[in-house]
């Protein structure tokens, strides 16, 4: 299955797992001791960020290092903008729309 960036952010531990790792590489176990739910669970969620290029995992000896790959989520932050220009626009055209209705 192909998954994208907007699959990883969907789920609100995937995102908290990204918040874990964006300033700091992490190994597994550090990760999974950070959540209530079950080493499998993480793995999981790990899986599917490392899918959708958000997360690289790295070998180091026995360890397993996460590191973060945001630059994915630029294709968030692009399609957001769109529908932030529009918004902005709107607001503008009513603001201006008021402030003629009180001249």
């Amino acid at each position: 299955m192909r998954r994208d960036v907007f699959q990883a952010i969907a789920d609100p531990t995937r995102r908290n797992i990204i918040g874990l790792i964006a300033n700091q590489t992490m190994n597994l176990n550090a990760v999974a001791e950070q959540f209530d739910i079950s080493r499998p669970a993480i793995s999981k969620h790990i899986k599917i960020l490392t899918e959708c290029g958000l997360i690289v995992i790295r070998q180091e000896g026995r360890e397993r290092y996460c590191e973060a790959k945001l630059e994915k989520l630029n294709e968030v932050s692009a399609w957001a903008d769109q529908y932030r220009q529009f918004w902005t626009n709107k607001l503008d055209a009513l603001d201006n729309f008021l402030k003629n209705q009180n001249s």
